[in-house]
């Protein structure tokens, strides 16, 4: 067994360093973009991010929506909604939702471009800083609205570049920020879901214990994903059983008939990822 998910720190020295300049940065912004994973929206909201933001105008944007059960979805934009929060759906690589963050963001910003306007400063543009969590999908969105690669784009936490200020074609200039975790996960569930997203890095964590906690929670909220992506029938087989089925059905077996668990891991959790799981969120609102 590996080392308990919730003991392990996953605050890296450059993320304290952001965190710092990132307070100091968003004095500069006139709207914060909050990039948020649809799938977990809220364990990939940085509690310290609330401090942070303090009263700055603020749009919450659940990234890679397409992934995501669509139920779900609308719940979570009513809620965030009901917070007082303006909340629009995203999928960042395709730039679907991209047209209507733009306008949430020009009518956010109505007041204070009209006292802009009245000192003189006419089409100024506005000034957002884009925020999340590692491996939200923070870089895709930038590049999508800047038109081009500007962000530099990993399925790896930590890959963002340090602090910059991009164009867009939009009247909007963004200040991309390096993704920041919090100094200690001290909920399991906040920590294995950030884990299954691909938020944490990998390297860090037991691969196995993880896919056993995955399929636990999986074939209790959506047991259908399983069954028909692997071709399996779950019943009341234990998360082991799941686990060394799926490795039978791929074929990873090694010498002696002997199954590769780290292989079967990497590969459900991959698939996961890419949505080849089906439409999947696995926190509700309430």
């Amino acid at each position: 067994m590996g080392e308990n998910i919730t003991n392990i720190n996953w605050f890296p020295g450059h993320m304290a360093k952001a965190k710092r300049e990132l307070k100091e940065n968003l004095k500069l912004v006139d709207v914060i973009i909050e990039i948020v994973d649809a799938r977990i929206p809220r364990s990939s909201r940085n509690p310290d991010f609330e401090e942070l933001i303090g009263d700055k105008l603020r749009v919450i944007v659940l990234n890679k929506s397409d992934l995501a059960d669509e139920k779900s979805n609308s719940r979570w934009v009513n809620y965030f909604k009901s917070q007082g929060i303006e909340c629009v759906l995203l999928n960042s690589l395709k730039g679907d939702g991209i047209n209507t963050l733009l306008k949430t963001v020009n009518k956010i910003m109505e007041d204070k471009l009209k006292q802009s306007a009245e000192k003189g400063r006419i089409g100024r543009p506005i000034r957002a800083a884009v925020i999340g969590i590692p491996n939200s999908g923070k870089s895709s969105f930038i590049n999508k609205l800047a038109g081009k690669n500007i962000a530099v784009v990993g399925n790896k936490p930590g890959v963002t570049r340090a602090k910059q200020w991009i164009k867009t074609n939009y009247n909007v200039e963004l200040m991309d920020t390096p993704g920041i975790l919090w100094p200690k996960l001290d909920q399991e569930e906040v920590a294995l879901h950030l884990a299954y997203t691909g938020a944490i890095k990998y390297e860090v964590l037991d691969t196995s214990d993880l896919l056993l906690k995955f399929i636990e929670e999986i074939t209790v909220k959506y047991p259908q994903s399983l069954e028909q992506r692997y071709k399996i029938e779950i019943g009341d087989k234990t998360p082991l059983e799941v686990y060394e089925e799926i490795a039978r059905k791929r074929g990873f077996i090694v010498s002696r008939g002997e199954i590769d668990y780290e292989r079967t891991a990497n590969v459900v959790f991959d698939e996961f990822r890419k949505g080849m799981l089906g439409k999947i969120t696995l926190e509700e609102t309430t």
